[in-house]
């Protein structure tokens, strides 16, 4: 049987984090941007597509489902189905690099591309805070897009990440989350501030009368966390300006927990070690000892009785963001505020 010419244009990367009907999906509409696709031509059956990306045929018929509600591909049937619209508005390539994949990041994915649409296609990578793959990424990737996406964190304490970043094209590139030393050049950024979203969230709590209970205020801090340093920096300016007795706490599971503790928390692995300990003790969260928790999630409003205190960035924000900066063509840099949310585990 004589393959269809256009799966020479479709293309599906096992490697990315984009759906994989998403990816066909554009794929074809990239080909109908370019003008290798044209109005009436005929596409594979769904077997055909199936068959040819070994997906399941659920997959193959989301994404012709998710052609037909953009009005591009039609049917007739007995016959299959065509191209009915080539009239398209897809301007943008963009190459998403997200170094994993958590609740508050999928918050800054869904906002981001429902802010962008259907007139971007995204390529979404998640390298697993690992610099040797985000470098390879980085290198076969950057010719193929109009704008690259970097959310920045990696497991170890790179020195040369701005030299990979300083090759892509100013013009292109946004950063998310934090910035970076050393990269150079007017770029797109939207940041959080560390040092002072940590410092300015618990000053608050302490304005408010909610830390004075508690005699030592530990942060948990592993060695290895991809966590920038001036979260670190600003809890200990916090403590030393308003005479808190502090400690950063490396390992939380070689780590005695007193009654009068007030634990900060950055790492959602360490929250669950950190509450079986606080269990064994038969201790009461918020009574007992205390416990603030980085990033906020729907989970956290109800877990413990009374829910959990956080301290996070508006995600949402930050992906509305950098999104309305590639349609505007903005290079600029906007800071993300953070935000105090109050609640009975302390």
């Amino acid at each position: 049987m004589k393959q269809n010419p256009i799966f020479k244009y479709v293309h599906v990367d096992d490697f990315s984090a984009t759906p994989k009907y998403y990816q066909i999906a554009h794929s074809i509409i990239s080909a109908i941007s370019d003008g290798k696709i044209q109005q009436d031509d005929v596409l594979p059956s769904i077997n055909e597509l199936s068959f040819e990306f070994e997906i399941s045929r659920d997959t193959a018929e989301k994404a012709y489902k998710h052609l037909k509600k953009l009005g591009i591909l039609g049917s007739v049937p007995g016959k299959g189905y065509f191209i009915q619209n080539a009239d398209l508005d897809q301007r943008y390539k963009i190459l998403l690099l997200f170094n994993k994949l958590s609740e508050h990041k999928k918050i800054i994915y869904d906002s981001f591309a429902g802010i962008l649409g259907e007139k971007a296609w995204i390529d979404f990578y998640i390298y697993n805070s690992d610099f040797r793959l985000f470098k390879k990424l980085i290198n076969q990737k950057i010719s193929d897009y109009t704008h690259i996406v970097i959310l920045p964190h990696f497991r170890e304490r790179w020195e040369n990440v701005h030299e990979v970043i300083n090759t892509i094209p100013k013009e292109k590139l946004i950063l998310l989350d934090k910035k970076l030393p050393g990269v150079t050049g007017e770029y797109g950024s939207v940041f959080e501030n560390f040092f002072m979203d940590i410092y300015q969230a618990l000053e608050s709590a302490h304005v408010k009368g909610r830390l004075g209970k508690y005699h030592t205020l530990k942060l948990v801090f592993p060695n290895d966390t991809y966590y920038p340093d001036e979260i670190k920096d600003g809890f200990i300016h916090f403590c030393d300006s308003y005479g808190y007795a502090y400690a950063i706490v490396p390992d939380i599971e070689s780590t005695d927990i007193q009654a009068g503790d007030l634990f900060i928390n950055v790492r959602e692995s360490d929250l669950v070690s950190l509450m079986d300990k606080i269990n064994d003790q038969h201790w009461v969260v918020g009574q007992d000892v205390g416990i603030i928790s980085y990033n906020e999630t729907p989970l956290k409003k109800h877990l413990l009785r009374g829910g959990l205190t956080t301290i996070s960035t508006d995600f949402k924000m930050m992906g509305e963001a950098a999104a309305n900066m590639i349609l505007n063509d903005d290079h600029q840099e906007v800071p993300i505020p953070f935000y105090l949310t109050l609640r009975d585990s302390i």
